[in-house]
């Protein structure tokens, strides 16, 4: 299977920054993308797992291709429309493109071409590429869920800091960091940040061992310190960037042929309207008027009171010759019908049959099925009483 961690060299090399995108602005398409997808299944009612599938699915795809060649709304709804189906959600890609064009402004919208479900169809299968069928995706929250188990301490605080770390889990897609380290270790460094929020400190937990010095020891090994600050700060560092009021355009895209005609401006450098010229109407050119003749008129059916003279090229009309009986079958002789034999011809002998002599007569000697006598009755018979 292929590795999809990087480290953090390795993602400011991307095609992007090769495309001559910023880091910092590849990092808001990111998030920009993330987030999408998020509201996206938000309103669709999707799962927090195929939520995070398409966003996992975003990040890899632009590991190898450019936010300049693939609009990211775009990608963000081909991301969710696999990601339902690999999660056993599926929704229909219309379904995806109506709830993408209720959230995005006429501008990102128009990223989606004339024909946004083909859009989304056709990219389909460049992202089954390029992530190479890899379609199985783990999630911390299966790991949030099971290490807050094994933790003892107060149920409320316990569970208001479960709770805070899901919210950082969430707000983590719109990082790299699922780029950057497995899931479960994301999940250990968002339960250590909810818990020094929270003042949650854990002090016990179930199986512990004395060579454990922290409960994360349990679950995962050789975690140093640096590493959860370092991911801590990257979660920290969402809730630290300003938002802006009007979200920026896309990239611009690839150059595309020129149009043949431009529209020009209806305002002018002051921002007035500009007073549209008269126009005049173009006048048709004049057609001389052509004198069309008569039609004379001819009766139906004709009448002709000469023959043509042609009519005699034609033969005449052709007639049935008479019917003459046939002269090769010869008529019955004179005289009455001959008489029918009754004995042969005359000087040919007619011997009687006689048996051949190696064949006895046969003698009947009685019938071949005589009777058989009557048998003694099954019981022997007792006279009625007199």
């Amino acid at each position: 299977m292929p590795c999809w961690y990087y480290d953090k060299k390795e993602l400011r090399n991307t095609p992007s920054a090769l495309d001559n995108i910023e880091y910092d602005t590849e990092m808001r398409y990111r998030k920009e993308g993330a987030r999408f997808i998020i509201d996206t299944g938000s309103k669709m009612d999707l799962g927090y797992n195929t939520t995070a599938t398409g966003v996992v699915y975003f990040h890899r795809f632009y590991m190898f291709h450019s936010f300049r060649q693939f609009p990211r709304y775009v990608t963000a709804c081909c991301c969710l429309f696999l990601a339902g189906k690999v999660e056993e959600t599926p929704k229909k890609c219309k379904d995806i493109i109506k709830t993408a064009r209720s959230l995005l402004s006429d501008a990102k919208f128009a990223t989606f071409g004339e024909d946004p479900k083909e859009e989304v169809m056709t990219l389909e299968r460049i992202l089954l590429q390029t992530i190479k069928f890899d379609l199985q995706v783990e999630h911390p929250y299966s790991y949030l869920i099971r290490y807050a188990k094994c933790l003892k301490g107060d149920k409320a605080k316990l569970q208001k800091m479960v709770q805070m770390a899901w919210t950082f889990v969430n707000d983590s897609l719109c990082t790299t960091l699922a780029l950057q380290w497995e899931p479960e270790i994301i999940a250990v460094a968002l339960m250590y940040l909810a818990g020094k929020l929270s003042q949650f400190e854990v002090i016990d937990w179930v199986g512990r061992v004395n060579k454990h010095l922290r409960w994360w020891d349990m679950f995962v090994e050789d975690v140093t310190m640096d590493l959860l600050e370092d991911i801590c700060h990257q979660v920290l560092d969402l809730y630290s960037q300003p938002t802006p009021t009007t979200a920026p355009d896309s990239p611009p895209l690839l150059p595309r042929p020129a149009q043949t005609t431009q529209p020009s401006s209806s305002k002018t450098a002051n921002g007035q309207e500009k007073e549209k010229p008269e126009v005049p109407e173009p006048n048709p050119p004049s057609v001389p008027a052509v004198s069309i003749p008569d039609v004379p008129t001819y009766p139906y059916p004709p009448s002709f009171t000469t023959t043509a003279p042609h009519a005699s090229a034609y033969p005449p009309a052709y007639t049935n010759p008479p019917v003459v009986p046939p002269t090769h079958i010869a008529a019955p002789p004179p005289g009455p019908p001959p008489p029918h034999m009754a004995g042969p011809p005359p000087g040919v002998p007619f011997t009687p049959y006689v048996a051949p002599p190696h064949y006895p007569p046969v003698v009947a000697t009685g019938p071949y099925y005589a009777p058989t006598p009557p048998s003694q009755p099954h019981r022997p018979y007792y006279p009625p009483p007199s």
